[in-house]
């Protein structure tokens, strides 16, 4: 799946599914969106292996949006299908845009292709999730139809700020 979308002549871009050759430019962009100091609370971890998992996993679900041939965003996601249920869910785990290219439109392809590719999979109902406040991200998503939000408990515990984990890891 490759189309070209058309905003202005300055911001257009492609959206298509990710291919092997992107693996380093998506890690890359996605380890300078998702910090561990932006956004502490996230229960999922950025780190090569996300991206490589998807990638072998579930191809069918993963695109980029490129400018030039220079990957400018991205969507990984996966179908889930439930033991003892006819239902079929598509799951937007990871949307990532350069922040250069913000407010261009390259989210919105990018969800679009994934939404049309977990329709064509079958999917009946599309689940996110996101920091609680991440306000932007719950923005996009509300302005693409998202409703019912659910609030969700994560605790987290940073052991760098432990006195035994300071003392076993001293540099």
């Amino acid at each position: 799946m490759s189309h070209t979308i058309h905003h202005q002549a300055a911001n257009e871009f492609d959206i298509r599914q990710m291919e092997i050759g992107d693996l380093a430019a998506v890690f890359y962009l996605g380890e300078r969106l998702f910090t561990a100091d932006k956004w502490p609370a996230l229960y999922r971890t950025w780190d090569e292996y996300e991206v490589v998992t998807f990638f072998a996993s579930d191809t069918e679900t993963c695109f980029v949006a490129t400018r030039n041939e220079k990957v400018i965003g991205f969507a990984l996601g996966n179908v889930i299908e439930k033991e003892n249920s006819t239902w079929r869910y598509g799951y937007c785990v990871w949307l990532g845009v350069d922040p250069e290219v913000a407010q261009t439109g390259v989210g919105s392809a990018l969800f679009t292709a994934m939404k049309e590719r977990f329709i064509d999979l079958g999917a009946r109902m599309i689940l996110v999730d996101t920091d609680a406040n991440n306000e932007p991200a719950i923005r996009f998503f509300k302005k693409h139809g998202f409703d019912h939000e659910n609030k969700h408990v994560y605790l987290s515990m940073n052991l760098t700020h432990d006195q035994e984990y300071r003392q076993r890891h001293k540099k």
